[in-house]
């Protein structure tokens, strides 16, 4: 059974989820799982997990590119592995992969390895521009948000509100809080 898995990074990529469906679809899958979520978001992709376990035995899970599926060699190994212990294998459609043979898993390797390498060159240029944009006075960073509402963070304090009400009522994160206490406890 073909099994396909489809995915776009934010809620307005519809032509691009529309087109990987119709790409799975063209190739015969019998279901698709479809997901909005970014690759690296720290949120769990629930589609993808549910892909892999909808996978059984002489099962493929199918995608149209690679970076539709793993945000990293080291996850696109996980995904490898969980279907290599199903008995289940790989087609990546836009580069004519599939792991069924030893050929399709050595390439996936490599194409994953290079992938990932493009990513962290594209990374370590993205530091290099803000470093030096922020050498020339052009990038500053964001503001930090906490810190502007500190007296509003210690005035409920003084008020007997608890932290984790503080954090809500202020919108920001509990940690966040704290570290404003400590840091009027030293100074006063």
């Amino acid at each position: 059974m073909l099994i396909g898995y489809a995915r776009t990074s934010t809620l307005d990529q519809k032509a691009s989820i529309a087109a990987q469906e119709r790409d799975l679809a063209a190739t015969g899958c019998d279901k698709v799982f479809t997901e909005e979520v970014s690759s690296v978001d720290t949120k769990a992709r629930e589609q993808l997990d549910a892909a892999l376990d909808y996978c059984r035995d002489g099962d493929t899970l199918v995608v149209t590119k690679l970076d539709r599926l793993a945000r990293s060699v080291g996850h696109l190994s996980d995904i490898v592995k969980h279907l290599e212990a199903k008995g289940a294998n790989l087609r990546i459609l836009d580069m004519g992969l599939d792991t069924s043979g030893a050929t399709g898993k050595l390439m996936l390797n490599v194409l994953g390895s290079i992938a990932q390498f493009e990513r962290e060159i594209m990374l370590e240029r993205q530091r290099e521009g803000i470093e030096k944009a922020r050498r020339e006075g052009k990038y500053k960073g964001r503001k930090p948000t906490a810190r502007a509402k500190a007296d509003e963070v210690l005035n409920l304090k003084r008020d007997g509100v608890g932290p984790a009400e503080i954090a809500r009522r202020v919108g920001i994160g509990r940690a966040s809080v704290y570290r404003i206490l400590e840091d009027a406890a030293k100074v006063g």
